[in-house]
């Protein structure tokens, strides 16, 4: 079963190489792009009119269809008491965990945060209302909730709902719900999908706000909603499969190399890629990945995963390889080279993280380092970055001129103006100087 891994170790001396990285890459933005001809996008749309037209009763309707849960409107908030329940029943030592992980998180969001930055012709202000989905399944997401509504409230956001789906005995996970508790987040709801997408965007029947902005993950008709309502709220991206990308020398340990990539490979889909300079290393994480895979659950559909996604590909020289890496922009970009694992790192340009060296592994930074772990994906990290607190807060350029100032402006002003042939423009000013 895993010699079909095979063909997923290719090298810069086969004359199709460049061709299969180039496919690879294409493969992998066009899983997190969400295409606008994507077939779910009309029925998105249509979930969309109905949650905006009908509030609630749509959203029940919508629920019982897609999730198999059947809920009055007055059932989907989740009321305070349960909260505090599940809360008061989380394993101590968990709690404990979580509560260093707010905390590395809080840290690090204020020693980034722009927001206290001072000066007299602009002024940051938060985003009031913020809502934040979080995947919902047997195995509860706390983390989600963490990434996303700590560097919130680190910016300033007075109001923030949570909507995760009803996958647990027909509600929420209760440690989601525990973690809920311990951020006060202000309202929660069993609503997933994109007609939580829907509620959050537009409201519904005066129990769900609609907010201003709309983060976190979730699958493509939880992304597709988003896409679709972005204008009327704000949201964080587009988020696509989980992606890691390998940089490792012949210094690097195989077997380290190989469970990082199954750590990505196992979210089906994710995409796991390895770049190596040495042919002898990419055989032995080739073999690792085969054994280690083997011992996972769900070992097939990883496999089918690792074959669609994946590759472990040897280039000429380390340099080539961080090439190819700053093209393919990967959301989480690992180092293993030895020494020289920092100078390499700071050659990379784009990328969602970069974790430096073989103790640095992605579950680093999902869980515990700081930085939110809602990065950019499909190759998005050419040009955005990941989650923050300064995600939250609005700019609002102030502007003051006195009749001097305005006096030394205001013949370049008139001058800009009238060549554009806006001479209401020009006589604002012109009007100005008469008085």
């Amino acid at each position: 079963m895993t010699n079909e891994l095979d063909h997923i170790l290719i090298s810069h001396r086969q004359p199709d190489f460049e061709m299969r990285l180039e496919k690879l890459r294409l493969e992998i933005m066009r899983e997190a792009w969400f295409l606008a001809d994507d077939p779910r996008r009309a029925d998105v749309q249509k979930i969309l009119r109905q949650v905006r037209d009908f509030g609630l009763e749509a959203v029940s309707e919508l629920t019982e269809k897609f999730d198999g849960v059947k809920l009055r409107p007055d059932e989907f908030r989740i009321n305070q008491e349960n909260l505090e329940k599940a809360h008061k029943q989380i394993d101590k030592d968990l709690l404990a965990s979580l509560r260093k992980a707010i905390d590395n998180v809080r840290k690090y969001q204020q020693e980034i945060f722009i927001g206290n930055f001072k000066h007299p012709g602009i002024s940051y202000t938060p985003i009031e209302k913020v809502g934040i989905c979080v995947p919902g399944a047997s195995a509860p997401l706390p983390s989600t909730v963490i990434m996303t509504a700590v560097p919130a409230r680190m910016a300033g956001v007075k109001y923030i709902s949570v909507v995760s789906p009803p996958r647990y005995k027909g509600t929420i996970h209760p440690v989601i719900l525990a973690i809920c508790h311990e951020l006060e987040i202000d309202e929660v709801f069993r609503i997933g999908g994109a007609q939580a997408v829907a509620a959050l965007a537009f409201g519904a029947d005066d129990i769900i706000l609609s907010v201003d902005k709309i983060v976190g993950p979730g699958n493509r008709w939880v992304q597709t909603a988003k896409r679709e309502v972005f204008g009327i709220v704000g949201i964080d991206s587009i988020a696509g499969p989980s992606e890691v990308l390998i940089i490792a020398s012949d210094e690097a340990n195989p077997a380290w190399v190989a469970a990082d990539m199954l750590s990505q490979a196992e979210h089906d889909p994710g995409s796991a890629v390895v770049f190596t300079n040495s042919q002898e290393l990419a055989q032995k994480v080739l073999n690792d990945l085969k054994n280690q895979v083997q011992q996972l659950s769900r070992a097939q559909r990883t496999i089918e995963c690792l074959k669609k996604y994946s590759a472990i590909a040897v280039f000429e020289k380390i340099n080539d390889a961080v090439n190819e890496a700053n093209d393919f922009a990967a959301e989480h970009l690992e180092v293993h080279c030895g020494k020289k694992s920092k100078e390499i790192a700071n050659c990379i340009k784009n990328a969602g993280a970069v974790f430096i060296g073989d103790y640095s592994p992605v579950a680093v930074g999902d869980y515990w380092a700081g930085p939110s772990h809602t990065l950019p994906t499909g190759s998005t990290a050419r040009f955005s970055s990941a989650l923050s607190a300064n995600d939250f807060i609005k700019s609002t350029s102030i502007i003051e001129y006195d009749k001097e100032k305005l006096a030394a402006s205001a013949e370049d002003i008139i001058r800009l103006a009238e060549v554009e042939g806006l001479n209401a423009h020009a006589r604002s000013i012109k009007i100005r100087r008469q008085d």
